[in-house]
């Protein structure tokens, strides 16, 4: 089995840094003139994996999503690991984020909280996002080639999104890591993006490892699954934001057909199609103990997925 292929890029012909975000990002363009975003894997916690692996997932439901490609940055030696990705936004699209469709509804909405808070934002509330929702179209058809048929609003898409981060672990979708397409008056929902956060990678091998063989139940791998944390809050007097398993039922419960439908497609991926695929993640980017983990992981909120509450 092929392994997934490492694009090389070189940050000295970068044509501009990328300023959202913390990490490491420049765009550049292909030898046919097309717009790419390079970011950089600098802490070694296998964002970039993670990334690469989410971006299979997502195609696997068929979820509006940027496809990321794992790279290496040539101009630095040993060359720097990270993804690429085409522009959400191709034009005449620009990309508004959820914090400002969020302060151009209420002006009282804390759109721009130091980096470290913008997880702790109790207005990011599950009603807030969803009346956002109602006044967006769905994704650009680019983006929606393989989207499940039944699936005909941008709440329903969004649904499908929060589906796939309690699937994930992703607790990275605060109000920076979603939002919407605009093209002059038009409002499209933004495919998904942004899921390097996801899939535990910041964990050590070592403590992967006692997980997996723990016979204490508090410190299983399900265990540690249970306790992901999403960045959307119930109310906006929430001490804590929900877990995403929480999120998913309190936005399937709004739009019960779509994730009735979301589910469907989740029950439909197989087990050794998540296998096969984390087998072309090379060795160099993902350890053997990583690929077990993050299988049992995948196993593991799947099951909590289709057996959970029936919105």
């Amino acid at each position: 089995m092929n392994s997934f292929k490492i694009e090389s890029v070189d940050s000295n012909r970068r044509d501009e840094l990328e300023q959202l975000g913390a990490k490491f990002k420049f765009w550049y363009r292909t030898e046919d003139n097309e717009g790419m975003l390079f970011k950089a894997e600098e802490r070694g916690t296998g964002e970039d994996w993670a990334e690469k692996v989410c971006s299979e997932l997502a195609s696997f439901l068929g979820l509006p999503h940027v496809e990321y490609d794992l790279a290496q940055d040539l101009a630095f030696e040993p060359p720097t690991r990270g993804v690429v990705c085409r522009t959400c936004a191709p034009a005449p699209w620009s990309l508004v984020h959820g914090n400002e469709l969020l302060l151009a509804r209420d002006p009282g909405y804390p759109a721009y909280p130091a980096d470290k808070e913008k997880y702790k934002v109790s207005q990011h509330t599950v009603s807030a996002v969803r009346n956002i929702l109602a006044r967006l179209a769905l994704p650009p058809d680019i983006w929606c080639h393989e989207l499940p048929i039944g699936i005909e609003s941008a709440a329903d898409v969004f649904t499908g999104y929060v589906m796939f981060d309690a699937w994930v672990a992703n607790q990275d979708r605060h109000h920076q890591n979603w939002g919407a397409l605009r093209k002059e008056d038009e409002l499209c929902l933004a495919p998904s993006f942004d899921h390097g956060a996801a899939l535990a990678r910041n964990l050590s091998d070592n403590e992967r490892n006692q997980r997996l063989h723990s016979a204490d139940s508090g410190f299983t791998v399900t265990a540690f699954a249970n306790r992901a944390r999403s960045a959307f809050y119930a109310d906006i007097n929430a001490a804590r934001p929900l877990a995403t398993h929480a999120a998913w039922e309190n936005f399937a419960i709004h739009t019960p057909k779509a994730a009735s439908i979301w589910k469907a497609r989740l029950s439909g991926i197989e087990f050794a199609q998540i296998q096969s695929m984390l087998d072309r993640v090379p060795t160099s980017r993902m350890s053997a103990i990583s690929r077990e983990f993050t299988a049992k992981l995948l196993s593991s909120n799947l099951k909590r997925i289709l057996e959970g509450v029936s919105p």
